[in-house]
């Protein structure tokens, strides 16, 4: 019990931003917040929080540590929840964000599932490239991709994601096929306008850099980039979520792919709350199910013909 206190006071002073709030949040006193802390940094033998009278800023070691700890008591107040509440079924409204082309593709079929196996829910989907301020909005969760920067959001990862560097075989017939990235060069590749470039290895083991690539088309929109590498007209490097079922068909390979970056976190975040409401820890853990199995990107998120 000690251990939880003390996790809880750590997520939460790291989260609200001082021992005052996370007191406030735990109905005791500052002091009793920074026992807990010093308990639980001695007991690790390293220091998550500095502190200081003005705020608290995390370590890199408790930047690592806090991700885990909500995840730990967010499956906590699952296990609970399951135990507790019984045959009690989900119900209310959900609201929920996600990427515009990955919320179309891969998350409103979720949200129907969801729907059908949760009839007294209703559910607000938006989607929307922009980064949404769930407070403000009366966001219950939302779905990103990447490195999660606000440590204010609690977050739960919910699988992971890869970029790959595509062409149509019809295009390789005709202007063969790269084999290092050096190679990109001697290719038409179709870019997303403002893009910093691709990233790649430098070699199959060396550094991700961000290279320069050139072609003769931009878009910012990436699927129209989708619908020309299928046309045949060139390279793309694109999300596995989309591509994926292309891969398995044949209509697209995949080039470099020894070169290629570690894959990046697909997350469900969503605003601190010691208790979730059923509805949102249930969609998570459908979400987090459905993301997490490889076998699902393998097929590109659909189900074959």
């Amino acid at each position: 019990m000690d251990q939880i206190k003390q996790i809880q006071a750590f997520v939460d002073s790291a989260t609200r931003g001082s021992l005052s709030a996370a007191a406030r949040a735990a109905t005791v006193t500052p002091a009793v917040i920074g026992r807990r802390l010093d308990a639980l940094e001695a007991r690790l033998g390293v220091k998550l929080l500095r502190r200081s009278t003005r705020r608290l800023s995390l370590t890199s070691e408790g930047q690592a540590f806090l991700e885990d700890c909500q995840r730990v008591l967010n499956d906590l107040a699952n296990a609970e929840a399951a135990v507790s509440l019984g045959s009690i079924r989900a119900s209310g409204h959900l609201k929920v964000s996600a990427p515009a082309g990955f919320g179309r593709r891969h998350v409103a079929p979720q949200v129907a599932v969801f729907m059908s196996a949760n009839p007294d829910v209703t559910v607000r989907l938006d989607l929307t490239d922009r980064l949404v301020d769930l407070v403000n909005e009366g966001v219950d969760c939302a779905v990103r991709i990447g490195e999660m920067a606000d440590s204010s959001l609690a977050s739960s990862k919910l699988g992971e994601m890869r970029r790959v560097v595509v062409a149509s075989p019809a295009y390789l017939a005709r202007h063969g096929t790269p084999r290092t990235p050096d190679e990109l060069s001697d290719h038409n590749c179709l870019s997303l306008d403002q893009q910093r470039g691709w990233t790649l290895r430098e070699t199959p083991t060396g550094e991700a850099v961000n290279r320069k690539v050139a072609g003769t088309f931009e878009c910012n929109d990436g699927a129209v980039l989708h619908e020309w590498a299928l046309a045949g007209k060139g390279l793309a490097w694109r999300s596995m979520w989309e591509v994926g079922d292309d891969l398995r068909r044949g209509r697209l390979v995949s080039l470099l792919d020894e070169y290629a970056t570690p894959p990046v976190g697909i997350h469900a975040v969503f605003p601190q709350r010691r208790h979730l409401p059923l509805r949102v820890r249930l969609f998570i853990d459908q979400l987090k199910t459905t993301f997490g199995d490889a076998q699902y990107w393998e097929i590109g998120g659909t189900t074959s013909d």
